[in-house]
């Protein structure tokens, strides 16, 4: 299947390993919130064949190819068309109140930087556009226009940790006076005129700030800020969740999530811990995991990732 070819998805095995304790069992259910083209619940529908998966993305065309990708596994799958933000509403939506384990593989899919139209890549010309939901109103075209030289300071320094963000932002607003910045050609050439040639021997000078006008676009860090609270209050007692993230803000946010669930809440001071203060989840992965070395050199995609997970052990109540 060309699919295949196409999109390799990052850390399969590990992450099998890692959420099997908890989808085992007959009518277990699994939470995919970041479907993308399927890779990892295809796999994870032939290893468990009693399990139920729903799948969650905001992409139209990611749900397109993976509703015709896993259409063998009838109606053991359920695709909800969401931003995973909206995890709760999707699993109430379906009757389930509970589900056995989740799933998040953060980040730009292998389908988004692929497609050139979708204004995802630095290195090929297209329209600035970036949008993972195609339905939604705000692409970088309209951040580039819109935006105050101080506002594109602010998301370049913050969501794409950049030392030149103020230069950028500046040569934006001076670009933007002249002509209108619609492709991503346009915006690579204005970056590249204004950074010193010893920077642009350290990589590609226009990295950073398309990092920072996707995550501006689609929300990313402050979807996944109410996203992993909210998958985690779904998870039953023994249900686990795996995190794949690929940039240093994102890991942090799931990093945080996870240790203050894993936390007790016993005050300081307190004798003895009540079963109330009790942590609700354990770290099933002591900090994080990286892909090996092999599937490095396979799949380069799998570089930046960092992968987390944790198990429920008592209830919320």
């Amino acid at each position: 299947m060309e699919i295949n070819r196409i999109h390799t998805p990052v850390m399969l095995e590990r992450c099998v390993e890692l959420l099997a304790p908890a989808i085992g069992a007959p009518g277990a259910v699994l939470v995919d919130g970041t479907l993308g083209m399927a890779g990892h619940a295809e796999a994870f529908l032939q290893r468990f064949p009693e399990l139920t998966l729903v799948g969650l993305d905001r992409d139209l065309d990611a749900l397109g190819i993976a509703r015709e990708r896993l259409a063998p596994f009838g109606d053991r799958v359920k695709l909800v068309h969401t931003v995973y933000d909206g995890f709760v509403d999707a699993i109430d939506g379906l009757g389930i109140r509970e589900v056995d384990g989740i799933l998040f593989d953060l980040g730009v899919s292998s389908l988004q930087l692929d497609r050139v139209e979708r204004g995802f890549s630095y290195s090929k010309d297209a329209p600035l556009d970036m949008r993972m939901d195609a339905t939604s109103e705000l692409t970088a075209e309209v951040v580039l226009a819109t935006y105050s030289e101080a506002e594109l300071r602010r998301i370049f320094h913050e969501y794409g940790e950049e030392k030149l963000s103020a230069r950028y932002a500046k040569a934006i607003v001076a670009a933007r006076a002249a002509a209108p910045l619609v492709r991503s050609a346009e915006l690579v050439k204005v970056i590249t005129e204004v950074t010193p040639v010893a920077v642009q021997r350290q990589g590609h000078p226009a990295k950073r700030v398309f990092q920072a006008l996707r995550v501006e676009v689609n929300q990313e860090l402050a979807v996944l800020e109410r996203a992993i609270p909210a998958a985690l209050s779904t998870l039953r007692v023994g249900g686990r969740i795996a995190v794949e993230s690929y940039q240093s803000l994102e890991d942090r946010i799931v990093k945080r999530a996870l240790a203050a669930a894993s936390s007790s809440t016993a005050p300081a001071g307190l004798p003895v811990e009540l079963p109330e203060h009790r942590a609700e989840f354990k770290l099933v992965i002591r900090g994080a995991e990286m892909a090996t070395d092999e599937e490095k050199a396979i799949n380069p995609r799998a570089t930046p990732v960092r992968l987390r997970a944790a198990e429920r052990v008592r209830s919320a109540a």
